[in-house]
């Protein structure tokens, strides 16, 4: 039980990390705004211009059609450059000698991530900020739920071609952080479940134990609590799946390294 507490701690302090970096490359960024995306509902006022208010769907071309302008083009404008466009289309058509145009988004439905797998809080979210990162989003979705990987999978559309790119969560806090994408409408993160080995046989705690990385036997014999009064870690074997498909069986050295899957056996004493 106590364990089960320090993982959700420990969860949810990763998650308050997440927020922190988040808030940090928001400040190192320039300032950013919302990108109006196909789907969304604007609405749009001008000045002393009723007639010219209009709540308006955003179709899946990115166009809007207004009074005086028609078709106007507002998908992947920022919400200033949007009111840029219409002020701009209003005073050149002389319609108005100084407009002022404000716009609204008042729903967002147009620039959208979905997190899946071990997150804690998995589904679907908006990007209501240009330059939303990866660590942004994944403190929206609760951080990294327990048992999941640290490894996070984001794949989504880059200029028209498929993208793919696997991060390192714990890269991304080192001395020389790593890569904190960009995330794009469309984008899917995916927290696969961490990588296990298994041990059994003499064995305080037999079963599935968590790869940590860099974990050796003897860290592995560790977690699963140590052998029994009937057990000797002497000719501990170690089973594992080869490229093959074959499953060959060793007897490692205390400080081998464990691969995802590899399966332990710790065999009784004869004496």
């Amino acid at each position: 039980m106590h364990e089960i507490h320090l993982r959700r701690l420990l969860a949810a302090c990763f998650a308050c990390l997440l927020l922190l970096l988040g808030a940090a490359a928001r400040a190192a960024d320039a300032p950013r705004d919302y990108v109006i995306g196909a789907g969304d509902l604007v609405r749009i006022a001008v000045y002393q211009s009723p007639d010219l208010t209009l709540e308006a769907r955003v179709a899946e071309s990115g166009t809007i059609s207004y009074p005086l302008l028609g078709t106007l083009k507002l998908g992947g404008l920022t919400v200033a450059q949007a009111e840029a466009e219409i002020t701009r289309g209003l005073k050149d058509g002389q319609y108005l000698r100084n407009p002022q145009v404000t716009l609204m988004v008042t729903q967002v439905r147009g620039n959208q991530v979905s997190a899946l797998g071990m997150v804690n809080k998995p589904g679907r979210y908006s990007i209501d900020l240009v330059g939303m990162r990866l660590s942004e989003l994944l403190a929206l979705a609760g951080g990294i739920a327990p048992g999941g990987s640290e490894i996070v999978t984001v794949t989504g559309d880059r200029d028209g071609k498929r993208f793919r790119a696997e991060i390192d969560l714990p890269a991304l806090y080192g001395s020389q952080p790593g890569d904190d994408p960009v995330l794009r409408n469309g984008d899917v993160l995916f927290v696969d479940r961490a990588p296990v080995v298994y041990i059994y046989g003499e064995v305080q705690k037999p079963g599935p134990i968590r790869l940590e990385r860099g974990m050796n036997v003897m860290q592995a014999l560790a977690a699963g609590g140590g052998v029994t009064a009937r057990g000797t870690a002497r000719g501990l074997r170690v089973h594992r799946r080869g490229s093959d498909g074959q499953v060959k069986i060793s007897e490692p050295a205390m400080n081998a390294p464990l691969l995802e899957g590899d399966v332990i056996y710790v065999r009784e004493s004869l004496f």
